[in-house]
């Protein structure tokens, strides 16, 4: 059963962020900029203070009636951010996404940030995992294994 880590390993561990103190706009062009949905905001110490996504913005900045170059990041951001560990399953982390209506998780190692995966790196993993079982059965019916 694959898990986060395993995950983690063929995406990378990079994760994008963006402080604190950003206006919503920048955290925006950001996220244009580089074809993602969410960002990590962090503090001036460098710790994981929350979480931003496109939800928030369309929900909290254009709804709500804001400026995405006067509203901060921290205005709107989601400060108690669910996450994952490595050693999660896969299965564990698309469950947690399901239940609290996420499609974005950090992935925490010994509380440091090691990692963003997605509803889309779930999916993916999820069906690679289904077609490998689909080819080894095939295999085993026709009998060359």
């Amino acid at each position: 059963m694959e898990t986060v880590q395993d995950l983690l390993q063929h995406k990378g561990t990079d994760v994008v962020t963006v402080p604190l103190d950003s206006t919503v706009y920048d955290a925006l062009k950001k996220m244009s900029d580089l074809n993602i949905g969410a960002l990590m905001v962090v503090a001036p110490d460098g710790a994981m203070a929350g979480i931003i996504t496109e939800r928030d913005y369309a929900r909290k900045v254009i709804l709500a009636g804001k400026s995405s170059k006067d509203t901060l990041v921290s205005d709107i951001m989601t400060p108690d951010v669910i996450y994952v560990r490595p050693t999660h399953t896969i299965e564990e982390a698309m469950a947690v996404m399901t239940d609290h209506r996420c499609r974005h998780l950090p992935v925490l190692n010994q509380g440091k940030l090691s990692g963003l995966i997605s509803i889309g790196d779930v999916v993916r993993s999820l069906i690679h995992d289904k077609d490998f079982v689909i080819d080894q059965l095939k295999h085993y019916i026709a009998g060359s294994l």
